[in-house]
Protein backbone atom coordinates (compact mmCIF):
# COMPACT_ATOMS: atom_id res chain seq x y z
CA UNK A 1 0.00 0.00 0.00
CA UNK A 2 1.21 3.28 -0.46
CA UNK A 3 -0.39 5.92 1.85
CA UNK A 4 0.36 8.86 0.05
CA UNK A 5 -1.62 7.95 -2.69
CA UNK A 6 -4.32 6.60 -0.45
CA UNK A 7 -4.72 9.90 1.42
CA UNK A 8 -4.23 12.22 -1.85
CA UNK A 9 -7.42 10.47 -3.37
CA UNK A 10 -9.28 12.10 0.13
CA UNK A 11 -10.65 15.21 -0.07
CA UNK A 12 -11.94 15.17 3.18
CA UNK A 13 -8.29 15.08 4.56
CA UNK A 14 -7.44 18.77 5.32
CA UNK A 15 -5.76 20.99 8.09
CA UNK A 16 -4.03 19.21 10.36
CA UNK A 17 -7.64 16.59 10.70
CA UNK A 18 -7.35 13.31 12.01
CA UNK A 19 -9.68 11.27 11.13
CA UNK A 20 -10.41 8.33 13.49
CA UNK A 21 -14.44 7.50 13.40
CA UNK A 22 -14.37 5.16 10.71
CA UNK A 23 -16.71 2.41 13.09
CA UNK A 24 -18.84 4.88 12.74
CA UNK A 25 -18.92 6.31 9.23
CA UNK A 26 -15.33 6.80 7.14
CA UNK A 27 -13.91 8.98 4.89
CA UNK A 28 -14.84 8.08 1.17
CA UNK A 29 -11.93 7.96 -1.28
CA UNK A 30 -12.66 10.94 -4.48
CA UNK A 31 -13.39 8.43 -7.19
CA UNK A 32 -16.79 7.14 -5.06
CA UNK A 33 -18.03 10.78 -4.81
CA UNK A 34 -17.32 11.60 -8.24
CA UNK A 35 -19.01 8.22 -9.36
CA UNK A 36 -22.42 8.92 -7.37
CA UNK A 37 -22.16 12.60 -8.31
CA UNK A 38 -21.53 12.20 -12.33
CA UNK A 39 -24.71 9.14 -11.83
CA UNK A 40 -27.15 12.23 -10.65
CA UNK A 41 -26.08 14.46 -13.57
CA UNK A 42 -26.48 11.63 -15.66
CA UNK A 43 -29.88 11.48 -14.43
CA UNK A 44 -30.51 15.32 -14.23
CA UNK A 45 -30.46 14.62 -18.23
CA UNK A 46 -32.34 11.54 -19.04
CA UNK A 47 -33.92 10.44 -16.33
CA UNK A 48 -33.70 7.44 -14.13
CA UNK A 49 -35.11 4.35 -16.58
CA UNK A 50 -32.41 5.56 -19.26
CA UNK A 51 -29.50 6.04 -16.83
CA UNK A 52 -30.10 2.74 -15.34
CA UNK A 53 -29.91 1.24 -18.61
CA UNK A 54 -27.21 3.27 -20.01
CA UNK A 55 -25.09 2.16 -16.94
CA UNK A 56 -26.68 -1.43 -16.07
CA UNK A 57 -23.10 -3.68 -16.95
CA UNK A 58 -21.74 -1.14 -14.47
CA UNK A 59 -24.04 -1.40 -12.03
CA UNK A 60 -24.25 -5.16 -12.48
CA UNK A 61 -20.37 -5.52 -11.12
CA UNK A 62 -21.32 -4.83 -7.76
CA UNK A 63 -22.42 -8.54 -7.47
CA UNK A 64 -19.07 -9.43 -8.78
CA UNK A 65 -16.51 -6.60 -6.80
CA UNK A 66 -18.93 -7.77 -3.92
CA UNK A 67 -18.61 -11.71 -3.98
CA UNK A 68 -15.18 -11.29 -4.66
CA UNK A 69 -14.30 -9.37 -1.59
CA UNK A 70 -15.63 -12.05 0.69
CA UNK A 71 -14.94 -15.43 -1.20
CA UNK A 72 -18.20 -16.16 -2.71
CA UNK A 73 -20.75 -16.17 -5.88
CA UNK A 74 -22.48 -13.04 -7.03
CA UNK A 75 -25.79 -14.98 -6.68
CA UNK A 76 -25.26 -15.07 -3.19
CA UNK A 77 -24.97 -11.15 -2.79
CA UNK A 78 -28.25 -8.90 -2.29
CA UNK A 79 -27.55 -5.26 -2.14
CA UNK A 80 -29.26 -3.32 1.02
CA UNK A 81 -29.88 0.01 1.81
CA UNK A 82 -27.62 -0.53 5.39
CA UNK A 83 -26.80 -3.48 7.59
CA UNK A 84 -29.93 -3.10 9.03
CA UNK A 85 -32.08 -4.13 6.22
CA UNK A 86 -30.11 -6.73 5.66
CA UNK A 87 -30.50 -8.05 9.09
CA UNK A 88 -33.90 -7.69 8.48
CA UNK A 89 -34.81 -8.71 5.52
CA UNK A 90 -32.55 -12.11 6.38
CA UNK A 91 -34.83 -12.74 9.61
CA UNK A 92 -37.91 -12.18 7.81
CA UNK A 93 -37.05 -14.90 5.92
CA UNK A 94 -37.11 -17.67 8.60
CA UNK A 95 -40.69 -18.89 9.79
CA UNK A 96 -40.32 -18.41 13.97
CA UNK A 97 -42.59 -19.89 15.77
CA UNK A 98 -43.99 -19.79 19.33
CA UNK A 99 -41.75 -21.06 21.63
CA UNK A 100 -38.74 -21.23 18.91
CA UNK A 101 -35.09 -20.41 20.70
CA UNK A 102 -32.56 -17.57 18.86
CA UNK A 103 -29.43 -17.86 20.09
CA UNK A 104 -26.87 -15.22 20.53
CA UNK A 105 -24.14 -13.19 22.34
CA UNK A 106 -23.88 -11.09 25.12
CA UNK A 107 -22.03 -8.79 22.87
CA UNK A 108 -24.30 -8.35 19.98
CA UNK A 109 -25.10 -4.59 18.21
CA UNK A 110 -28.02 -2.64 20.18
CA UNK A 111 -30.06 -2.90 16.91
CA UNK A 112 -30.37 -6.63 16.88
CA UNK A 113 -30.49 -7.01 20.14
CA UNK A 114 -33.57 -4.86 20.01
CA UNK A 115 -34.79 -6.86 17.00
CA UNK A 116 -34.94 -10.25 18.95
CA UNK A 117 -36.80 -8.52 21.17
CA UNK A 118 -39.15 -7.71 19.04
CA UNK A 119 -39.47 -11.07 17.73
CA UNK A 120 -40.03 -12.51 21.71
CA UNK A 121 -42.98 -9.79 22.48
CA UNK A 122 -44.72 -10.42 19.06
CA UNK A 123 -43.91 -13.83 18.35
CA UNK A 124 -42.95 -15.35 22.55
CA UNK A 125 -39.65 -16.26 20.46
CA UNK A 126 -37.26 -17.08 23.41
CA UNK A 127 -33.37 -15.34 23.41
CA UNK A 128 -30.60 -17.09 24.87
CA UNK A 129 -27.34 -15.92 24.71
CA UNK A 130 -23.98 -17.69 25.29
CA UNK A 131 -21.27 -17.10 28.65
CA UNK A 132 -17.92 -16.06 27.83
CA UNK A 133 -14.88 -17.59 29.28
CA UNK A 134 -12.66 -15.51 31.51
CA UNK A 135 -10.83 -14.58 28.71
CA UNK A 136 -13.43 -12.70 27.17
CA UNK A 137 -13.83 -15.05 24.37
CA UNK A 138 -17.36 -16.93 23.35
CA UNK A 139 -17.75 -19.93 25.35
CA UNK A 140 -17.80 -22.59 22.48
CA UNK A 141 -18.86 -25.46 25.04
CA UNK A 142 -21.93 -23.36 26.40
CA UNK A 143 -22.61 -22.70 22.62
CA UNK A 144 -22.72 -26.19 21.64
CA UNK A 145 -24.73 -27.29 24.77
CA UNK A 146 -27.54 -24.61 24.42
CA UNK A 147 -27.80 -26.17 21.00
CA UNK A 148 -28.46 -29.61 22.02
CA UNK A 149 -30.41 -28.31 24.83
CA UNK A 150 -32.48 -25.66 22.86
CA UNK A 151 -32.79 -26.72 19.59
CA UNK A 152 -32.85 -23.44 18.38
CA UNK A 153 -33.98 -21.90 15.23
CA UNK A 154 -31.24 -19.40 14.66
CA UNK A 155 -27.61 -18.85 16.12
CA UNK A 156 -26.58 -15.07 15.69
CA UNK A 157 -23.23 -13.96 16.05
CA UNK A 158 -21.76 -10.05 15.56
CA UNK A 159 -18.43 -10.40 14.17
CA UNK A 160 -17.10 -7.37 15.97
CA UNK A 161 -19.47 -5.60 18.75
CA UNK A 162 -19.47 -1.83 17.92
CA UNK A 163 -18.50 -1.14 20.93
CA UNK A 164 -15.37 -2.74 21.63
CA UNK A 165 -12.27 -4.13 19.80
CA UNK A 166 -13.22 -7.79 20.24
CA UNK A 167 -13.32 -9.95 17.17
CA UNK A 168 -15.45 -12.64 18.05
CA UNK A 169 -14.75 -16.30 16.91
CA UNK A 170 -17.30 -16.66 13.94
CA UNK A 171 -15.47 -19.44 12.31
CA UNK A 172 -15.50 -22.25 15.14
CA UNK A 173 -19.29 -20.57 15.87
CA UNK A 174 -20.04 -21.81 12.08
CA UNK A 175 -18.36 -25.43 12.95
CA UNK A 176 -20.71 -26.03 15.57
CA UNK A 177 -24.03 -24.86 13.37
CA UNK A 178 -23.03 -26.67 10.47
CA UNK A 179 -22.39 -30.14 13.33
CA UNK A 180 -26.03 -29.43 14.34
CA UNK A 181 -27.42 -27.52 11.00
CA UNK A 182 -28.87 -24.52 13.02
CA UNK A 183 -29.27 -22.11 10.74
CA UNK A 184 -26.55 -19.28 11.26
CA UNK A 185 -26.51 -15.36 10.94
CA UNK A 186 -23.60 -12.97 11.14
CA UNK A 187 -22.91 -9.35 11.67
CA UNK A 188 -19.92 -8.44 9.79
CA UNK A 189 -21.04 -4.58 9.89
CA UNK A 190 -17.98 -3.47 11.83
CA UNK A 191 -15.17 -5.99 10.11
CA UNK A 192 -16.16 -6.21 6.40
CA UNK A 193 -13.63 -3.24 4.82
CA UNK A 194 -11.39 -3.55 8.48
CA UNK A 195 -10.26 -6.85 7.36
CA UNK A 196 -10.72 -9.87 5.69
CA UNK A 197 -13.96 -11.61 5.69
CA UNK A 198 -14.38 -15.17 3.99
CA UNK A 199 -17.94 -16.25 4.06
CA UNK A 200 -16.75 -19.72 3.05
CA UNK A 201 -14.41 -20.17 6.68
CA UNK A 202 -17.21 -19.05 8.97
CA UNK A 203 -19.79 -21.46 7.44
CA UNK A 204 -22.81 -18.86 7.95
CA UNK A 205 -26.17 -18.71 6.21
CA UNK A 206 -26.53 -15.11 6.51
CA UNK A 207 -23.93 -12.36 6.52
CA UNK A 208 -24.41 -8.65 6.43
CA UNK A 209 -22.74 -5.75 6.22
CA UNK A 210 -22.82 -1.59 5.65
CA UNK A 211 -21.39 0.43 2.98
CA UNK A 212 -20.73 3.59 5.05
CA UNK A 213 -18.07 2.07 7.65
CA UNK A 214 -14.95 0.99 7.13
CA UNK A 215 -15.78 -0.09 3.59
CA UNK A 216 -15.47 3.78 2.96
CA UNK A 217 -18.70 4.10 0.52
CA UNK A 218 -22.17 5.92 1.03
CA UNK A 219 -24.53 6.13 3.85
CA UNK A 220 -27.52 4.03 2.52
CA UNK A 221 -25.81 1.50 1.24
CA UNK A 222 -25.14 -2.34 2.47
CA UNK A 223 -25.36 -5.60 1.38
CA UNK A 224 -26.28 -9.05 1.94
CA UNK A 225 -24.42 -12.45 1.77
CA UNK A 226 -27.10 -15.67 1.27
CA UNK A 227 -25.44 -19.32 1.23
CA UNK A 228 -26.33 -21.61 -2.13
CA UNK A 229 -28.06 -23.68 0.76
CA UNK A 230 -30.66 -20.96 1.86
CA UNK A 231 -31.79 -19.79 -1.88
CA UNK A 232 -31.91 -23.82 -2.89
CA UNK A 233 -34.49 -23.94 0.16
CA UNK A 234 -36.36 -20.76 -1.34
CA UNK A 235 -35.98 -18.96 1.55
CA UNK A 236 -36.85 -15.26 0.56
CA UNK A 237 -38.05 -12.05 2.60
CA UNK A 238 -41.55 -12.15 4.38
CA UNK A 239 -42.55 -8.50 2.06
CA UNK A 240 -41.40 -9.32 -1.83
CA UNK A 241 -41.69 -7.35 -4.49
CA UNK A 242 -41.14 -7.50 -8.12
CA UNK A 243 -37.53 -7.77 -7.38
CA UNK A 244 -37.69 -10.85 -5.55
CA UNK A 245 -40.40 -12.59 -7.88
CA UNK A 246 -41.90 -13.24 -11.15
CA UNK A 247 -45.28 -12.93 -10.99
CA UNK A 248 -46.87 -16.29 -12.23
CA UNK A 249 -49.90 -16.73 -11.81
CA UNK A 250 -52.79 -14.51 -10.23
CA UNK A 251 -52.41 -15.67 -6.80
CA UNK A 252 -49.00 -17.27 -7.06
CA UNK A 253 -45.15 -15.98 -7.86
CA UNK A 254 -42.07 -17.93 -8.35
CA UNK A 255 -38.86 -16.49 -6.68
CA UNK A 256 -36.09 -15.57 -8.73
CA UNK A 257 -32.88 -17.81 -8.61
CA UNK A 258 -30.33 -15.77 -6.75
CA UNK A 259 -29.99 -13.23 -3.76
CA UNK A 260 -31.20 -10.39 -5.52
CA UNK A 261 -34.43 -11.78 -3.85
CA UNK A 262 -33.96 -10.14 -1.19
CA UNK A 263 -33.47 -6.66 -2.53
CA UNK A 264 -36.30 -3.76 -3.34
CA UNK A 265 -37.14 -3.16 -6.86
CA UNK A 266 -36.64 0.84 -5.99
CA UNK A 267 -33.16 1.17 -4.71
CA UNK A 268 -30.77 5.16 -4.90
CA UNK A 269 -28.62 3.49 -8.19
CA UNK A 270 -26.14 6.35 -7.48
CA UNK A 271 -25.55 5.05 -4.05
CA UNK A 272 -25.42 1.71 -5.11
CA UNK A 273 -22.23 2.94 -8.05
CA UNK A 274 -20.60 4.68 -5.01
CA UNK A 275 -20.46 1.31 -3.25
CA UNK A 276 -19.77 -0.35 -5.92
CA UNK A 277 -16.36 2.02 -6.47
CA UNK A 278 -15.75 1.60 -2.82
CA UNK A 279 -15.64 -2.12 -2.99
CA UNK A 280 -13.54 -1.92 -6.13
CA UNK A 281 -11.33 0.56 -4.26
CA UNK A 282 -10.75 -2.31 -1.33
CA UNK A 283 -10.23 -5.10 -3.35
CA UNK A 284 -7.58 -3.17 -5.64
CA UNK A 285 -5.54 -2.29 -2.41
CA UNK A 286 -6.69 -5.95 -0.79
CA UNK A 287 -7.89 -6.77 2.14
CA UNK A 288 -4.78 -8.70 3.60
CA UNK A 289 -2.62 -6.07 3.04
CA UNK A 290 -5.93 -3.47 4.98
CA UNK A 291 -6.38 -5.86 7.73
CA UNK A 292 -2.17 -6.29 8.25
CA UNK A 293 -1.86 -2.48 8.36
CA UNK A 294 -4.81 -1.52 10.20
CA UNK A 295 -3.54 -4.10 13.12
CA UNK A 296 -0.40 -2.28 13.43
CA UNK A 297 -1.89 1.17 13.92
CA UNK A 298 -4.80 -0.38 16.56
CA UNK A 299 -2.14 -2.31 18.64
CA UNK A 300 0.13 0.70 18.51
CA UNK A 301 -2.65 3.62 19.78
CA UNK A 302 -4.08 0.92 22.35
CA UNK A 303 -0.58 0.26 23.77
CA UNK A 304 0.32 4.15 23.69
CA UNK A 305 -3.05 4.56 25.65
CA UNK A 306 -2.81 1.67 28.14
CA UNK A 307 1.17 3.19 29.24
CA UNK A 308 -0.24 6.55 29.50
CA UNK A 309 -3.18 5.57 32.28
CA UNK A 310 -6.28 5.30 30.47
CA UNK A 311 -9.13 2.05 31.30
CA UNK A 312 -8.97 0.15 27.58
CA UNK A 313 -11.90 -1.78 27.84
CA UNK A 314 -10.91 -4.01 24.52
CA UNK A 315 -11.14 -6.79 26.37
CA UNK A 316 -10.82 -10.37 24.43
CA UNK A 317 -7.50 -12.27 22.43
CA UNK A 318 -7.78 -11.05 19.18
CA UNK A 319 -8.76 -6.91 18.86
CA UNK A 320 -9.08 -5.04 15.84
CA UNK A 321 -9.25 -1.44 14.51
CA UNK A 322 -11.74 -0.28 17.64
CA UNK A 323 -9.80 1.29 20.67
CA UNK A 324 -12.56 1.66 23.48
CA UNK A 325 -11.52 3.88 26.43
CA UNK A 326 -11.93 6.38 29.38
CA UNK A 327 -10.06 8.10 31.90
CA UNK A 328 -8.85 5.85 35.08
CA UNK A 329 -11.90 7.30 37.17
CA UNK A 330 -14.75 6.75 34.14
CA UNK A 331 -14.76 10.02 33.12
CA UNK A 332 -15.05 11.07 28.98
CA UNK A 333 -15.42 14.58 29.07
CA UNK A 334 -11.84 15.55 29.08
CA UNK A 335 -10.65 13.54 26.80
CA UNK A 336 -13.86 14.56 24.73
CA UNK A 337 -12.77 18.14 24.96
CA UNK A 338 -9.33 17.80 24.15
CA UNK A 339 -9.81 15.69 20.82
CA UNK A 340 -12.26 18.42 19.42
CA UNK A 341 -9.42 20.84 20.70
CA UNK A 342 -7.28 19.05 18.32
CA UNK A 343 -9.45 18.77 15.47
CA UNK A 344 -9.60 14.60 16.02
CA UNK A 345 -12.90 12.41 14.72
CA UNK A 346 -14.11 9.80 17.01
CA UNK A 347 -17.15 8.98 18.50
CA UNK A 348 -18.56 7.79 21.55
CA UNK A 349 -20.97 5.09 23.18
CA UNK A 350 -23.03 4.81 25.94
CA UNK A 351 -24.54 2.21 28.12
CA UNK A 352 -27.83 2.01 26.69
CA UNK A 353 -26.02 1.11 22.90
CA UNK A 354 -24.67 -2.14 24.94
CA UNK A 355 -26.38 -2.53 27.93
CA UNK A 356 -25.40 -5.83 28.65
CA UNK A 357 -21.58 -5.48 28.05
CA UNK A 358 -21.54 -2.15 29.79
CA UNK A 359 -23.39 -3.44 32.83
CA UNK A 360 -20.62 -5.99 33.28
CA UNK A 361 -17.94 -3.27 32.97
CA UNK A 362 -19.70 -1.36 35.67
CA UNK A 363 -19.41 2.01 32.72
CA UNK A 364 -21.42 4.15 31.46
CA UNK A 365 -19.59 5.19 28.27
CA UNK A 366 -16.42 4.64 26.08
CA UNK A 367 -14.87 7.03 24.17
CA UNK A 368 -13.89 4.90 20.51
CA UNK A 369 -10.84 5.62 18.36
CA UNK A 370 -11.06 3.67 15.25
CA UNK A 371 -8.13 4.09 13.05
CA UNK A 372 -7.97 3.06 9.58
CA UNK A 373 -5.67 2.28 6.31
CA UNK A 374 -5.54 5.75 5.39
CA UNK A 375 -4.57 7.00 8.84
CA UNK A 376 -0.50 7.01 9.40
CA UNK A 377 1.81 5.60 12.62
CA UNK A 378 2.28 9.86 12.96
CA UNK A 379 -1.36 10.16 13.13
CA UNK A 380 -1.19 7.61 16.07
CA UNK A 381 1.23 9.04 17.99
CA UNK A 382 -0.16 13.03 17.56
CA UNK A 383 -3.22 11.70 19.26
CA UNK A 384 -1.60 9.32 21.69
CA UNK A 385 0.43 12.16 23.02
CA UNK A 386 -2.44 14.62 22.85
CA UNK A 387 -4.16 12.21 25.29
CA UNK A 388 -1.28 11.73 27.39
CA UNK A 389 -1.42 15.57 28.98
CA UNK A 390 -4.47 14.81 30.51
CA UNK A 391 -3.56 12.48 32.59
CA UNK A 392 -0.16 14.26 33.65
Amino acid sequence: MNIDIIRQDIRGLFDGKIFLNNAGSSLMPTHVVDSMIGYLKQEEQFGGYETANRNAELLESFYEETAKLINCKSSNIAFATSATDAYAKALSSIVFKEGDVIITTIDDYISNQITFISLQKKLNVKIIRTKKLSDHELDLEDLENLIKNYNPKLVAVTHIPTNSGLIQDVESVGKICKKYDVLYLVDACQSIGQMFVDVEKIGCDFLTATGRKFMRGPRGTGFLYVSDKMLEQNYAPLLLDMRGAHWSEYDDYELFKTAKRFEHWEISYASLLGFTEAVKYANHIGMHAIEHYNKGLSERLRGNLKNSGFQIWDQGNNLGSIITFCEPNGDLENIQKVLKENNVFFSVTYKNSALIDFTNKNINGIVRLSPHYFNTVDEIDTVSEILKNILK
